[in-house]
């Protein structure tokens, strides 16, 4: 699949948590570091994701958000 996003990080699957209708995705990426998304469970189910797999996280923002630390 073709896509135009350019910021392409791999990850690993570390914890699913799914819901009625959406799924959350918890990802350890490089670095050390930590990333979640979130998605359908019809999509879960069609990637196939379980822990420990292997992936390719694509980051295409359309929003960024401010918090206070």
């Amino acid at each position: 699949m073709k896509v135009g996003a350019r910021n392409r990080i791999i990850g690993t699957v570390t914890d699913i948590k799914k819901g009625s209708i959406m799924s959350l995705v918890k990802l350890n990426i490089p670095a050390d570091s930590h990333m979640a998304s979130v998605m359908t469970l019809e999509s879960l189910e069609e990637l196939g994701l379980k822990n420990g797999d292997k992936v390719e996280v694509i980051v295409k923002a359309v929003n960024v958000l401010v918090i206070k630390s």
